[in-house]
C-alpha cells in the first residue's frame, strides 16, 4: 500500500483536480489515476493520448514518477490505464517514407517529472537543458553519458536555456519574471528581474552577434533585450494585441525575428531602436510557435494553428505555404534549418513526427520520435549543434533529451 507521505500527496492532488479529470471512465483505479497523475498534469493528457499497452504504460509512468515502493498503487494505475486507454489510432500521424536515414541518441534525465526541454550545446560539446516543472538546469556530457543538475530558484519555472559569453548558461524564468545566469564552474546563479511588473513571463531567448540576449514574453505580449555587460533590461510591446510573442531567431544582419503564437503574424525588431514591425500572414487562423532563418535570409515558420509550413522572403515580401503531411490538426511546433533542409515536428498527432522538408524538390519525409521504447511526445524546441552536424531535440512528456544525426553510411 502507499506510504503515509505518498497517501497525503494523493489526497492533496485530488483536492486540486481540474474539471477535466471527471471525464475519465469509471472503474477501479480511477481515483488513484486522478490523484497521482494530475499532481503533475491534467488528466486530459491521458484522454488525448493514442493509448498504450500495459507494458508501455509502465515505462511511460516510470519516466514521470517512481512508484516502485508502492506496487499495489502502481498495479492499480497500470491496470486502469491499460483497460481504458489501449493502443488506438485516434490521433494517428501520416508518415511519409523516403530515402534518408537518421539516427536517434537518447538520454533520460535524472529527476523525474521535471519536463526536460530546449537542449543546447556549449563550446565543450556538453548539452544543456532546463527542467521547467522542476526548476532545474541540467547538463549532459554525451561522450560519457554523465549528467549534472543544478537547482534554480524555486518558482523560476525555466522555459529555455542558451549559452552566452564566457560560457555562462542563461535561462528564462518563465514564472518569476526573471532572466537568470548560471556560472557552470561554480554554480553561482544571478537573477535579472524584469523592470516592468507587466513583464511577467520571459519565454524564449537568443544571443545576437554582439552578445546581447533577446527574448520573448508570450503572455505579456512583449520582446525584451538584456545586455550581459551591464544587466540592463529593455522591453518593447508587440503592436498586435494578444500576438503572444514566442519563438525568437536572429538574422545575419542583426534583425530580430519573433513568431506570434496568438495571431497570424511575424514580428521584426530593429536591434538599435527596438521598433517592432508586424508582418501579417495571409490566413486568419494562423498561429506560429517557432521560426528559423536559412543561409539566404529566408524566414521559415510553422503554421501551428492550421497545420502547415511557411516561407517568408523579407526582400520580396513573398509568402508561400505547404500543408503538413498529417493534416490541419498536426500542430507543427519546433523548427530548424538543418542539413540543407527544413526540419520540424507534428506535435498534434501520435507519434510525434519529425518532418524533413526539402525546399528544392518541395517534398517531405518523416519519422516517429522515440521516447525510449515508446512514442509519447512532445518536442517543443529544436536547435542544431555548434558544428551543424546534428539536431538537438527532446521529448518533454517523458523527460528525454535526444540528438539526431543523418546516417549517410560513411
Amino acid at each position: 500500500m502507499p506510504t503515509r507521505a505518498f497517501s497525503i500527496a494523493i489526497s492533496i492532488a485530488a483536492l486540486m483536480l481540474p474539471a477535466s479529470a471527471q471525464a475519465l471512465p469509471e472503474g477501479e483505479g480511477k481515483a488513484l489515476v486522478e490523484g497521482v497523475c494530475s499532481s503533475c498534469h491534467r488528466t486530459s493528457v491521458i484522454e488525448r493520448s493514442s493509448g498504450y499497452t500495459r507494458e508501455d504504460w509502465q515505462f511511460l509512468a516510470s519516466t514521470m514518477i517512481d512508484l516502485s515502493n508502492n506496487p499495489d498503487t502502481e498495479n492499480a494505475i497500470l491496470d486502469y490505464l491499460a483497460a481504458n486507454f489501449p493502443p488506438s489510432a485516434n490521433r494517428a500521424a501520416t508518415p511519409v517514407p523516403g530515402p534518408l536515414k537518421i539516427r536517434f541518441e537518447q538520454w533520460q534525465v535524472p529527476t523525474l517529472g521535471q519536463r526536460s526541454r530546449d537542449p543546447v550545446e556549449d563550446a565543450a560539446g556538453n548539452i544543456w537543458w532546463v527542467g521547467q516543472w522542476g526548476d532545474i538546469l541540467g547538463r549532459i556530457d554525451p561522450r560519457t553519458g554523465k549528467m549534472d543538475e543544478i537547482r534554480l530558484p524555486r518558482g523560476a519555472k525555466p522555459h529555455s536555456v542558451n549559452i552566452g559569453p564566457k560560457g555562462f548558461a542563461w535561462y528564462t524564468g518563465n514564472r518569476n519574471a526573471t532572466m537568470g545566469k548560471v556560472d557552470p564552474a561554480t554554480g553561482q546563479i544571478t537573477e535579472y528581474p524584469m523592470p516592468d511588473p507587466a513583464a511577467r513571463d520571459p519565454h524564449t531567448a537568443e544571443f545576437d552577434a554582439k552578445g546581447i540576449l533577446w527574448f520573448s514574453l508570450q503572455g505579456s505580449n512583449m520582446i525584451g533585450r538584456l545586455d550581459p555587460a551591464t544587466g540592463e533590461v529593455k522591453l518593447a510591446a508587440s503592436p498586435r494585441e494578444n500576438s503572444r510573442p514566442y519563438g525568437v531567431k536572429i538574422a545575419a544582419d542583426g534583425t530580430i525575428w519573433v513568431a506570434c503564437n496568438g495571431a497570424n503574424c511575424l514580428l521584426r525588431v530593429d536591434p538599435e531602436t527596438m521598433e517592432v514591425t508586424e508582418i501579417t500572414l495571409p490566413r486568419d487562423k494562423t498561429t506560429v510557435r517557432r521560426l528559423d532563418i536559412d543561409q539566404d535570409g529566408i524566414i521559415w515558420w510553422v503554421n501551428s494553428g492550421l497545420g502547415g509550413l511557411g516561407r517568408y522572403d523579407p526582400e520580396s515580401g513573398e509568402i508561400t505555404e505547404w500543408d503538413s503531411p498529417s493534416g490541419p490538426k498536426s500542430h507543427p511546433y519546433a523548427i530548424a534549418v538543418f542539413d540543407g533542409a527544413i526540419w520540424y515536428n507534428e506535435s498534434g498527432v501520435r507519434p510525434d513526427m519529425l518532418v524533413r522538408f526539402d525546399p528544392d524538390s518541395e517534398t517531405f519525409q518523416s519519422w516517429p520520435i522515440p521516447s525510449g521504447p515508446v512514442y509519447a511526445g512532445i518536442l517543443r524546441h529544436m536547435r542544431t549543434s555548434r558544428d551543424g552536424k546534428s539536431l538537438l531535440i527532446h521529448q518533454s512528456g517523458t523527460n528525454h533529451i535526444a540528438r539526431v544525426t543523418v546516417d549517410r553510411g560513411e
